[in-house]
């Protein structure tokens, strides 16, 4: 039976819905966003378990990078190449799509999505998959490791060990280890206690998420601090990174979680930036806020997208421009 307070997560209907079309294919195509982090991982390996389980196959398709230290030994469970299929076969695959809802985010994936039956299944607030697309959309939920958690107990029962493990590492990566909830949260902690009591184990995942960290990244650290500034009366730190220092100290074991932290713990700030200038005309972005300040909105003005309180962009331009650009846009929210 499903109760009020899971029904607050998961409805009936999208239960269905997904058993549904877990049951009109035979074979399905499993995909998360480019870059992928511990949230979109676990949640395409835990939704294989769930299709293997049904009795029935499925490829792992990822078009990286594993830039993440924590996620890197899950990198060759992953092709960014999708297998040939017949259009007989074709007709009868299903196209599963997590932790995003638009194809571009998938990055470069050399295979044909056209026509094929899809479901995406995604928990941030920017999701644009229109109405017509058969989805699980929650913006309320903390992680999309969540949503499939639900969708498994649900349809295959209760969690095996791994898959608790799995599902765990997605959870904790996504809340900040729990530190990104709320106190609406019950419900989403007792789901977590499911997971313990399969066999997750809470200290052995955080020691997953935070050791191995190349020397260079604590650098790179220092170097990010030193370029912070203030901003609005030091409610806004902006930091950035140049080509010049991804050069000297490289991309292995990047670790802007730990960045953020520090910053956001400096008294009276709200909000926290972090550019990197990727190529000579392009940048990525990071935002990170504390309680109503909404960074979706300013990372969806530059066309990203993400959370509430994080999310994140891919823009042309050089940090000159971009950074008064975006300090603009906060303008507006803080």
């Amino acid at each position: 039976m499903i109760t009020k307070e899971f029904m607050k997560i998961l409805t009936t209907e999208q239960i269905a819905s997904f058993q549904r079309f877990i049951e009109k294919n035979s074979f399905f195509i499993i995909v998360g966003h480019k870059e992928p982090d511990g949230d979109c991982i676990s949640s395409c390996l835990a939704m294989a378990s769930l299709i293997k389980k049904t009795g029935k196959q499925y490829q792992l398709l990822s078009a990286g990078p594993f830039k993440r230290q924590e996620i890197h030994k899950y990198e060759d469970l992953f092709s960014s190449t999708m297998q040939f299929m017949t259009q007989e076969e074709r007709n009868a695959t299903g196209l599963v799509i997590l932790d995003c809802s638009e194809l571009s985010r998938l990055g470069d994936i050399d295979g044909d999505f056209t026509g094929l039956d899809t479901f995406i299944i995604d928990h941030h607030k920017t999701s644009e998959c229109g109405d017509d697309v058969l989805s699980i959309i929650n913006p309320t939920a903390p992680a999309t490791a969540c949503l499939v958690q639900l969708l498994f107990e649900q349809i295959v029962g209760p969690l095996d060990s791994e898959t608790a493990k799995t599902l765990f590492f997605g959870m904790a990566t996504d809340t900040g280890f729990f530190r990104f909830l709320s106190a609406d949260s019950a419900e989403v902690f007792k789901s977590t206690a499911r997971m313990v009591a399969a066999g997750a184990n809470p200290r052995e995942a955080y020691d997953e998420m935070t050791s191995g960290k190349p020397y260079l990244t604590r650098k790179l650290i220092g170097i990010m601090l030193d370029h912070a500034e203030r901003y609005y009366n030091g409610k806004l730190i902006v930091t950035y990174e140049t080509i010049e220092d991804t050069r000297k100290y490289g991309t292995e074991g990047r670790d802007s979680d730990a960045l953020y932290q520090l910053l956001l713990a400096v008294d009276g700030v709200e909000a926290v930036v972090f550019i990197r200038q990727e190529t000579e005309n392009s940048c990525t972005a990071g935002f990170r806020s504390r309680d109503d300040i909404d960074v979706s909105v300013v990372a969806a003005s530059f066309g990203g997208g993400g959370h509430k309180n994080a999310s994140g962009m891919s823009v042309e331009g050089k940090l000159d421009t971009l950074i008064p650009e975006i300090c603009k846009k906060f303008a507006r929210i803080l």
